[in-house]
């Protein structure tokens, strides 16, 4: 699969199988996101992966209050993926100054950027994934004894798929480029 088709055919997955993640698959896919771009190559993505199915149910019922769907994915998919950072580290000199007038939505823009780089090793791996914003953090990062330094950005449900979404419409390239 090319760059260009691994991009064009990832699809967010909310219906999986119960096949497990082999864990050096896992690894696989977070080694190739590793390679993400990050801000002076800072590396402040964390990923706890959790395949727990008590764990998972835990998190899908005490967290996803906002949002019910959000629990039923977590449920259904194989593995949850919790993407932390690193916190006052991307953005940010040694002396806590920040370098960037976006000040600490920098490290967010480098979250981003390593759990796309995720979820597009795995679709390379032939694994789906569907990147969950709409979750109680505080309660989430609770339940996941998170350190001090770290901060919980994102939730992934993960697993070998049980569909095939069809391609949303995409807005034109006239919609999205402007050449000056």
């Amino acid at each position: 699969m090319t760059p260009i088709e691994c991009i064009k055919t990832r699809r967010s997955i909310r219906n999986f199988t119960n096949t497990p993640i082999p864990h050096s698959v896992l690894s696989e896919i977070v080694e190739a996101a590793s390679y993400a771009p990050s801000w002076k190559n800072t590396q402040i993505t964390r990923y706890i992966a959790i395949e727990d199915s008590a764990k998972k149910a835990q998190i899908a019922e005490e967290c996803t209050n906002i949002y019910k769907n959000n629990g039923e994915i977590i449920k259904r998919s194989a593995m949850l993926i919790a993407v932390t950072i690193i916190k006052n580290r991307s953005g940010f000199e040694r002396d806590g100054s920040f370098s960037t007038p976006k000040g600490t939505g920098w490290q967010m823009y480098d979250a981003g950027i390593a759990s796309e780089a995720f979820c597009l090793a795995a679709w390379e791996k032939g694994i789906g994934s569907v990147i969950l914003g709409l979750f109680d953090e505080e309660k989430a990062s609770g339940l996941l004894a998170l350190p001090k330094d770290r901060e919980l950005v994102a939730l992934i449900a993960i697993g070998y798929p049980d569909e095939t979404p069809a391609a949303p419409k995409r807005k034109t390239t006239d919609e999205l480029l402007t050449i000056l």
